[in-house]
């Protein structure tokens, strides 16, 4: 069989990482695509191999990474949900053993680094694709719709918030104030809300950022500003935050016709928290009339101007059947290493402004643009 006829096997695939990102949104997602299967679970963690058992039984179980690059052949596909420091040595290790990728975002700690990453994939022949799951959220959906439809004119403002109220820090690598581990919120939500309005208005070409440590015991940045000047004059504010008492519009978005404001989360991610999965051809992603966002212009929608918009459903399943498609090479990657590049290119002046109190001017990468537009 060849590996487009329709009748071919499914892709087996390995899972490396079984924390959150593996059991809540990697693993539910790749065993509801079809023409997917999960066929291993790497974790050494005897709770979590208990889990992925129990919510697979037909899961095979290795303890390292390494088990899977020595039975490559077995397999089809390897993701990476495993902590952020360890993206880019599993990825090329992954990359080296012959098999395509898909790692979580940050997919790297540079630019620079998902660049050589892009490299060694190109070389290979493999796919390399980073799981920026928001650009299939409910509300960016609908936004991109409205943009496309001319609704709003000629976006001049985007505003974009990802903030939540989490007064006492967690612990643990997301909030270490350790380099090498990658974390705090401008490389975690700092890496959704920048690349959706990469996405939705192209280049950014100047970036201010304001960063800072709020709670005590924290030892990451928990409470960051990021302004965007995009090549097409477009300006993006952009708010990621875990000390917002109160929440703010997750879209604010002013064009020369109309604004469009949205409030609330998309409701994929605690939907997979609570242990639901998506089914082909049942409801998914859909949310409630009272929580649609409002078109219009003149007035505060809070006091009822513009009118509803429906929102679209949210579609992450989206995002692992085009996975699929590519793999296959009957479609395309549907997120590039060097989308995620670009990106990094914007968080790396972002913690550079914020750092130094400066404007961070950066010059586009053209032949990327034209990669990301083809």
């Amino acid at each position: 069989m060849t590996p487009n006829a329709p009748d071919a096997p499914p892709l087996r695939v390995a899972l490396v990482g079984y924390g959150l990102a593996g059991s809540v949104f990697h693993a539910p997602l790749v065993s509801a695509t079809e023409g997917l299967v999960l066929d291993t679970v790497v974790t050494s963690n005897g709770e979590r191999r208990a889990e992925a058992l129990a919510a697979f039984p037909d899961v095979r179980l290795a303890g390292s990474p390494d088990e899977v690059w020595e039975r490559a052949d077995e397999l089809d596909l390897v993701v990476i949900a495993t902590p952020n420091r360890t993206h880019v040595p599993l990825a090329t290790a992954a990359l080296k053993a012959g098999l395509p990728v898909v790692v979580d975002k940050p997919v790297a700690g540079t630019a620079a680094e998902a660049r050589e990453l892009a490299a060694l994939a190109e070389e290979r022949g493999l796919l390399l694709s980073v799981f920026q799951n928001r650009r299939w959220d409910n509300d960016f959906r609908t936004l991109a719709g409205l943009i496309a439809g001319g609704e709003l004119g000629e976006v001049q403002r985007f505003e974009s918030r990802f903030e939540r109220w989490r007064p006492q820090p967690k612990g643990g690598w997301r909030e270490s104030g350790d380099p090498d581990e990658i974390g705090g919120l401008l490389y975690d939500l700092g890496s959704h809300v920048v690349d959706q309005a990469l996405v939705l208005f192209g280049a950014a070409v100047q970036v201010y950022a304001e960063s800072d440590v709020r709670r005590p015991g924290a030892a990451a940045d928990d409470d960051t500003f990021i302004a965007i000047t995009h090549e097409n004059g477009v300006r993006s504010h952009l708010y990621v935050s875990a000390t917002t008492a109160q929440l703010g519009p997750r879209f604010r978005v002013l064009g020369s016709k109309a604004g469009y404001v949205k409030y609330g989360l998309d409701p994929q991610e605690a939907a997979l928290r609570e242990g639901l999965r998506p089914v082909a051809g049942e409801p998914w992603g859909e949310e409630a009339e009272g929580l649609w966002g409002r078109l219009g212009s003149g007035e505060s929608p809070l006091t009822g101007g513009g009118d509803p918009v429906r929102t679209l459903p949210g579609d992450y399943p989206a995002y692992y059947a085009a996975v699929a498609a590519a793999v296959r090479g009957t479609g395309r990657n549907p997120v590039t290493s060097l989308q995620a590049a670009a990106a990094l290119d914007v968080l790396e002046a972002a913690r550079r402004s914020a750092r130094e109190g400066v404007s961070v001017t950066l010059l586009p990468h053209h032949d990327e643009e034209e990669e990301q537009r083809a």
